[in-house]
């Protein structure tokens, strides 16, 4: 057999059944967001335009631009992640500052960075919030800001766990196997999942007049 032939043989496709669970699984969260969304637009609409602007103008634009591409920019470092799992390695094989020859560990590790930053972020904002007086019962505003911001909040704290749980697996393996590449393809959905409500939520908080 060839070397090319074996490469193609332990090569990762995406595992249909899994991506099929872990589809239907996401869309019963899109739905969820679908829900805030819908209590947004309903809420502003009752509020006014010129009532939910004014409200709104006490929010961070430049500093939650840069949260926000901190965290799509992990998207790509995670999918970087990915590759690395599909083609089996699940470690770097150079120099740290190669990135060409990153592993797994190593993208999902910077991956993991970004996302906490993220995190870290949105809890400062929430704290500068509070001071300017916008807290979860202060208005209609306030109410709808902090749930839709909160529980993206959460699920974006879930992906780090995921990712962590990966890592550790990593880790502590004699080998890289199938099935942890599976599992890093899949925690890869959702992260992707997270960033795209994030992109809609951020449009629709911070850009939407």
């Amino acid at each position: 057999m060839s070397s090319t032939s074996v490469a193609a043989h332990h090569k990762i496709t995406r595992p249909n059944a899994v991506a099929v669970g872990t589809i239907v699984w996401l869309s019963s969260e899109l739905m969820f967001f679908a829900a805030l969304f819908a209590i947004y637009f309903t809420t502003r609409a009752v509020q006014g335009p010129a009532i939910w602007t004014e409200a709104g103008e006490i929010l961070n634009i430049p500093f939650a631009a840069l949260n926000t591409t901190i965290l799509v920019l992990s998207s790509v470092t995670c999918q970087f992640g990915v590759f690395a799992a599909e083609r089996f390695q699940n470690h770097r094989t150079g120099s740290i500052f190669q990135l060409n020859k990153w592993g797994m560990r190593e993208w999902f590790a910077l991956t993991f960075l970004m996302g906490s930053f993220f995190i870290g972020g949105q809890i400062y904002e929430y704290a500068a919030l509070v001071e300017e007086g916008l807290t979860l019962s202060s208005s209609a505003y306030g109410s709808i800001f902090f749930i839709a911001t909160g529980f993206h909040g959460l699920h974006v704290t879930g992906g780090l766990l995921a990712f962590l749980i990966v890592l550790i697996r990593v880790s502590k393996a004699r080998r890289f196997t199938h099935e942890q590449a599976t599992t890093a393809i899949v925690v890869s959905y959702y992260w992707h999942f997270v960033d795209v409500v994030w992109i809609a939520l951020f449009s629709a908080i911070y850009l939407i007049k």
